[in-house]
């Protein structure tokens, strides 16, 4: 159970998170204008014409190599959130313990200071009953 807390990731500067969410959304608009530009036609009904030449055949592989190219990306995404949320439970579980030992501590000190309550209590009746028998005997 890894709970602990990266200091850069707390520590990083707003112009840090701010330049890597630039270069995420600017990786994003590339592949965005690649895929349209790339293979914008594929979308388009074909018209079955004579003059209409036959698709290239590495236009297979272009699709493939982009569908590749985009789930590396977001299967890199998706495996740093999968990882974020397992970190999150394991942290969760931990502070759920922690708050029912806290619960057990604090019951413990209560019983703790109830005994010793009772304890002084008792203490102070009886010095006082032994002050009552004292001052008895010396006025007797």
């Amino acid at each position: 159970m890894n709970a602990s807390i990266r200091s850069e990731q707390v520590d990083a500067p707003e112009d840090v998170v701010d330049s890597n969410l630039a270069a995420v959304s600017e990786v994003e608009a590339g592949i965005r204008d690649f895929v349209r530009n790339d293979i914008a036609y594929l979308r388009r009904p074909a018209v079955a014409s004579p003059e209409t030449a036959p698709l290239e055949p590495n236009t297979e592989a272009t699709v493939n190599n982009v569908n590749s190219l985009i789930q590396r990306v977001a299967g890199t995404s998706l495996a740093e959130i999968e990882k974020l949320i397992s970190e999150l439970e394991s942290l969760r579980d931990l502070l759920h313990a922690e708050g029912q030992r806290v619960q057990r501590e604090i019951s413990g000190y209560a019983q703790l200071s109830q005994a010793a309550m009772k304890s002084t209590r008792m203490i102070a009746d009886n010095v006082t009953q032994w002050k009552r028998a004292a001052d008895g005997l010396r006025n007797s």
